[in-house]
């Protein structure tokens, strides 16, 4: 005899129990993934100089985030980096959202700032590296505070003046 039409109930029951509340629930899946995703612009360069330039590349990030399914639950965008808390469904790999991202903001960015690419020298936005770590060792509150508190930590988002 099989439980799994059970499953979705199962899960919910200990969800609930455990006082866990991130559960995303599809028709065939339930999965609870947050990952902390950081990547810089090529060079370090300091891109996001201003306040219009961080939202442009913030709202950027939300439109393709919507177009592929990623759930974000917090976004900064720095000089010369971004932060990103994201959940995404499981048949989607941590590489193809990154690839995603960045490849894909890119050519926004570049229509809408052609001069950057001279300011990049060969063209490129974004480092080809990232970091991304899954939110198991510590809780989503935690690296939310760390997400926000970078904004005081790099000048409330100015440029700190190094090139």
């Amino acid at each position: 005899m099989s439980y799994v039409h059970l499953l979705p109930v199962i899960m919910w029951t200990y969800c609930n129990i455990m006082e866990i509340h991130m559960l995303v629930k599809k028709r065939t899946k339930v999965y609870d993934f947050n990952f902390h995703l950081v990547w810089t612009t090529k060079y370090r360069k300091q891109v996001f100089t201003n306040d219009i330039r961080r939202n442009d590349m913030k709202n950027i990030l939300l439109k393709i985030s919507e177009r592929y399914g990623i759930e974000v639950n917090n976004i900064e965008i720095m000089p010369d980096h971004v932060h990103m808390m994201i959940s995404f469904p499981p048949d989607m790999t941590p590489s193809s959202i990154v690839k995603s991202l960045k490849g894909t903001s890119a050519r926004m960015w570049f229509k809408h700032y052609p001069e950057t690419k001279i300011q990049l020298w060969g063209g490129h936005l974004w480092s080809p590296s990232y970091f991304m770590s899954t939110l198991g060792n510590v809780s989503k509150e935690i690296v939310n505070q760390y997400i926000n508190s970078q904004v005081t930590k790099y000048n409330n988002g100015k440029p700190t003046g190094k090139e």
